[in-house]
C-alpha cells in the first residue's frame, strides 16, 4: 500500500526547542534542509558521543559520516515532495565505530520561510549483529549440510517436508522445491507410504517411540520409482510450540553390495576348502582303486573280463580328472610355477584353440605392449584358457568372434576398494571376449560355483570356470567376469607381473606417476550404472579440478545434457540397463551437441566393441583404468587439435 503524503507543519524555533527539551532523552536531531544542525538532544549525545555544543552548527552528514542506502539527493527529494523519509543508515560514533540506525525524517516549515528536518534515530546495531550472526550460522550450517554425505529431511508434525538437503536431492533424485510442502511419505514405497501418517499420529497421541532416537534400516523410493535400502535416524525438537522431526538418511546400496561380494567370496572360500578336501581324499581312494585294477588286469587273459576291467579303469581315470578339477577350484592342486612370457605362451597356444573352436568362430589374439613375464604353471594356465574358450564356443552356436588380449595393467587402491578380494599392484591381464548370447544376472552370480552349469544334462560338469577361478586364486591373481544378454561375455584373468625385469614403458609410467596428474576445469558428465564405479570416477575427476555431473542411465544423461550447455565431455559406460547403451547415448548426445567430446569405458575387451567406430573422435578406456590413464585421456580429448566433429 503506497504511503500517503505528509504536509509539512510550520514550527517556530521555540516550538522546536520545546520539542527537543521535552523529549531530551530520545535520539532527536533537528537540522536545516542543507544539513546544518540546530538542535541536538541528550539522547544523541549518549548515542554518538558528541555534546550539543560540539554538534550544533555542524553538517550532520559530515559529523556522523552518514552512509545512506541510496544517493543523498534521492533521500532529500523524497523528504521534499512526500514530507518524510524512513529507512536505515549507518552513522559514525565519535570514537570511530559504526552505528546502524533506523531513522525517520519529517519535514517542517520555519516562520522565516526556511525548512528544517526533524530526525529520530533508533540504534539497531545489536539487531544487525544478531542477524549477521544468524546468517553466518545459517551459512555455516548450510555448508555442513551440503557437504555431509548423509541426506537430511525435516518434517513437521503433519509429515510435511520443511527442508531437503543437497544430499537428499541427489539420493532421491528430486529437487527440494519439488518435495517441500508435500508429505514425506512420497519418499516411501507401500505399505509404509499409506501407514506413515498413522505412525506420527500414534506417537503424538501416546508418546510411544518406534523409530525416534533409534537407527533403523528401511526402504526408500526415488523419484523414478526405484527402491533402495537406507539407514534412517530420526531426532525430535520443538520450535515455536510445534514439533519437528529431523531424519538423517544413509544409502546402504553400496554397503550391501560390498557385503554381498564379501559373503560370496567367503562362500567360495568355504566351498573351495570343502571340495578341495573331499577331492583330495577321494583322489586317494581312486589311486587305490586304479592301482588294484591295473594289477588285476595284468593277471587276466584277453577276453570279456579284461574288457570290463578296462572300462572300470577308464571310469577311474575320468574320476581322477574330475577330482583334479575340484582340487583346482579348492586351490589344492599341485602347481609347478615357472617364469613364463604370456605373450609367447598364448600365441603358441592359439593354433590348438583354433582347432577347438572350429571354422565358424574367428579367433583374434592381440598383444598390447611387451614384457608379459609372470610366475605361473604354464600347463594349468593353458588348461584354464582352453576351458574359457570351450565355454565361449558353446555360447556362440551360430558362430562369432573370440578375442584374446594380453596387456600390462595396474590395479590401484580405488579399484581394490570396490572389490574386497582384490589387491592393488601390477598385473598381466588376459582378457577373453566372445560375441555369444551372454549371461543374465542370476547366471553371473553362480557362474564360478562348482557343478553349476546351464548346459544340457551330460554336456558338462559345471567345473570349467570354477577350476579357472581356483587356479587363478592359487596363483595369486584375480578373475573377473563381465556379461550382458545379447552382448557377449568377457572373462579377465589378472596374474601378478614379475618385478625382476620391467619393460621400458613401465619405467616411463613409473616416472610419470611421480608427475602431478593433468588437471582441468571443464564440466564432465559421468554415466555409469554401477554406483560404486560411478562414485570412484566422480571423486577422481573432482580431485583433478573438473566440475562433475553424474547419471546412472542414458535417458537421465540426456536430460542433464539438455539442461547444461557447458558440458565439455561425456564419459560413459557402454553396456547399461534401461534400454539405451553408451554408444546410443553418445549418438543422441552428438545430435544435441556436435562438438561434445566422448570417452567410452567398459569391462569388455576393447576390439569387440571399439570396432563399431560409430562415434567420430571418441576414445576408449578399459576397466579398470588408473587415475593417470583417465586424466591423460581426458586432456588428450579436450586439448585435441580438432574439436569439431561431424554431425551424425
Amino acid at each position: 500500500m503506497p504511503h500517503r503524503l505528509v504536509s509539512p507543519r510550520t514550527a517556530s524555533p521555540q516550538e522546536l526547542e520545546a520539542l527537543v527539551h521535552v523529549l531530551d532523552g530520545a535520539d532527536i536531531v533537528v537540522y536545516h534542509f542543507e544539513g546544518t544542525i540546530t538542535h541536538w538532544s541528550i539522547g544523541c549525545e549518549n548515542m554518538y558521543g558528541w555534546t550539543p555544543e560540539q554538534a550544533v552548527g555542524q553538517k550532520i552528514y559530515d559529523l556522523l559520516a552518514t552512509t545512506l542506502p541510496q544517493p543523498r539527493e534521492a533521500v532529500l527529494d523524497q523528504i521534499k515532495f512526500q514530507g518524510f523519509w524512513q529507512g536505515e543508515m549507518i552513522h559514525r560514533h565519535k570514537n570511530g565505530y559504526d552505528i546502524h540506525v533506523a531513522a525517520r525524517c519529517v519535514l517542517v516549515n520555519l516562520p522565516d520561510g526556511e525548512q528544517a528536518i526533524i530526525q529520530t534515530n533508533s540504534d539497531v546495531s545489536p539487531l544487525r549483529k544478531a542477524e549477521a550472526a544468524v546468517r553466518s550460522r545459517e551459512a555455516h550450517l548450510s555448508s555442513i549440510l551440503d557437504t555431509v554425505p548423509d541426506a537430511m529431511v525435516v518434517i513437521d508434525h503433519k509429515g510435511i517436508v520443511q527442508s531437503f538437503s543437497k544430499a537428499a536431492e541427489k539420493l532421491f533424485g528430486m529437487k527440494g522445491e519439488e518435495i517441500c510442502g508435500k508429505n514425506v511419505s512420497t519418499l516411501m514405497p507401500n505399505p509404509d507410504r499409506e501407514a506413515h501418517d498413522d505412525y506420527i499420529g500414534h506417537y503424538l497421541e501416546t508418546g510411544e517411540k518406534r523409530i525416534i532416537g533409534y537407527g533403523r534400516v528401511v526402504t526408500g523410493q526415488r523419484a523414478d520409482g526405484t527402491q533402495f535400502p537406507m539407514e534412517l535416524h530420526v531426532g525430535e525438537a520443538t520450535v515455536n510450540g510445534e514439533r519437528i522431526f529431523t531424519g538423517f538418511v544413509r544409502d546402504l546400496t553400496s554397503r550391501y553390495k560390498i557385503e554381498e561380494d564379501l559373503r560370496q567370496a567367503q562362500k567360495m572360500e568355504a566351498v573351495g576348502q570343502l571340495t578341495g578336501g573331499i577331492a583330495h581324499d577321494f583322489n586317494n581312494l581312486l589311486t587305490v582303486i586304479s592301482g588294484n585294477l591295473e594289477m588285476v588286469e595284468e593277471k587276466l587273459p584277453p577276453g570279456p573280463l579284461r574288457d570290463i576291467l578296462k572300462e572300470a579303469q577308464e571310469a577311474a581315470s575320468d574320476g581322477a580328472k574330475l577330482t583334479g578339477q575340484l582340487l583346482a577350484f579348492g586351490r589344492r592342486q599341485p602347481l609347478n610355477p615357472k617364469q613364463a612370457d604370456l605373450g609367447q605362451l598364448i600365441s603358441g597356444f592359439s593354433n590348438l584353440l583354433r582347432r577347438t573352436l572350429g571354422e565358424d568362430i574367428k579367433l583374434s589374439t592381440i598383444l598390447t605392449g611387451s614384457n608379459f613375464d609372470v610366475l605361473v604353471d604354464s600347463s594349468q594356465l593353458q588348461n584354464a584358457i582352453l576351458n574359457i574358450a570351450i565355454n565361449a564356443r558353446d555360447a556362440m552356436p551360430k558362430g562369432g568372434k573370440l578375442t584374446m588380449e594380453i596387456s600390462r595393467v595396474q590395479l590401484d587402491a580405488d579399484y581394490a576398494k570396490m572389490y574386497p578380494e582384490v589387491r592393488s599392484g601390477d598385473f598381466i591381464l588376459i582378457a577373453m571376449t566372445d560375441t555369444g548370447i551372454g549371461m543374465n544376472e542370476e547366471v553371473r552370480k553362480h557362474a564360478i560355483e562348482p557343478f553349476f552349469t546351464t548346459k544340457k544334462t551330460g554336456s558338462g560338469t559345471g567345473l570349467g570356470l570354477s577350476m579357472v577361478y581356483g587356479f587363478v586364486k592359487q596363483s595369486g591373481g584375480h578373475l573377473q567376469l563381465y556379461s550382458e544378454i545379447d552382448h557377449g561375455t568377457t572373462i579377465r584373468i589378472y596374474l601378478p607381473a614379475m618385478s625382476g625385469r620391467t619393460m621400458q614403458p613401465a619405467h616411463e609410467e613409473a616416472g610419470a606417476a611421480e608427475m602431478p596428474l593433468p588437471q582441468g576445469d571443464e564440466t564432465v558428465l559421468v554415466v555409469e550404472d554401477d554406483r560404486r564405479v560411478r562414485r570412484v570416477a566422480v571423486a577422481r575427476l573432482s580431485s583433478m579440478g573438473y566440475s562433475v555431473l553424474e547419471a546412472e542411465s542414458g535417458h537421465g544423461a540426456l536430460a542433464i545434457l539438455k539442461d547444461n550447455r557447458d558440458i565439455a565431455l561425456l564419459f560413459t559406460d557402454i553396456v547399461m540397463p534401461g534400454g539405451m547403451t553408451g554408444d546410443e547415448l553418445a549418438q543422441e548426445a552428438r545430435e544435441i551437441r556436435p562438438d561434445l567430446a566422448v570417452l567410452f569405458t567398459s569391462g569388455y575387451s576393447e576390439p569387440a566393441l571399439a570396432a563399431k567406430n560409430i562415434i567420430p573422435g571418441a576414445q576408449w578406456l578399459r576397466k579398470p583404468y588408473t587415475a593417470r590413464e583417465l586424466a591423460s585421456t581426458i586432456r588428450e580429448l579436450l586439448n585435441g587439435p580438432d574439436r569439431e566433429f561431424p554431425h551424425l
